[in-house]
């Protein structure tokens, strides 16, 4: 499986280019800025964009949905409890990072359960609230995309409008601290860590 980790936006969000070895189809995780960058690399790795997949809705996750789709052709799927950020104007914090007015809506409404596949690779979609009503996170072989759930040595905020403290832990807690310690933590921040790692040494749970 192809991974690329892009650092994007103002505030720093953790884009993922993720493609098939085999067929070069791929996916992007959470373009939240810089298209022009997501977009060369890109092309420069030959991929087809499939989806392009948010991992939940706050704008620093979304901002670049529209001029990415637009040059991929690519659908755009989200979970339906967050669908609807994607069509509100996200206001003063949607500005600062240049987003002018609302993207696209949603293409496809994710639920738990669902497999999302791209040539010969897919990744499953698990429901982890808590940071947002309808953040997910994408498992693969050994490794998951966890978008603001949880970070290196800490978690996702919870004062955003819809998040929970409660459900926050219990997400990360029943479903991904239930995988193997080695498995490979890709944060929507900051990063890469391991499962094993936050469960012994995230000073919010050890």
């Amino acid at each position: 499986m192809i991974i690329e980790r892009l650092v994007v936006g103002m505030l720093q969000c953790n884009c993922y280019l993720v493609g098939c070895e085999d067929t070069k189809v791929g996916i992007v995780i959470d373009p939240g800025g810089d298209a022009p960058a997501v977009l060369d690399r890109v092309e420069q790795l030959g991929l087809n964009i499939k989806y392009i997949l948010n991992t939940h809705g706050h704008i620093d996750h979304i901002a670049a949905n529209r001029p990415v789709k637009e040059a991929t052709g690519a659908q755009i799927a989200i979970h339906r409890d967050d669908a609807q950020w994607l069509i509100t104007d996200q206001g003063d914090y949607a500005r600062m990072l240049g987003v002018l007015s609302p993207g696209p809506p949603a293409d496809i409404l994710l639920d738990e359960g669902d497999e999302v596949e791209f040539g010969n690779e897919s990744l499953q979609v698990i429901h982890t609230p808590g940071h947002s009503p309808g953040g997910i996170s994408l498992v693969g072989d050994g490794l998951v995309f966890c978008g603001d759930t949880l970070f290196a040595m800490g978690v996702g905020r919870v004062d955003l409008p819809g998040g929970s403290w409660e459900t926050l832990t219990h997400s990360i807690k029943t479903r991904l601290f239930s995988m193997p310690d080695d498995t490979t933590v890709y944060t929507g921040h900051g990063s890469p860590t391991t499962v094993g790692r936050e469960k012994g040494f995230n000073p919010w749970f050890s």
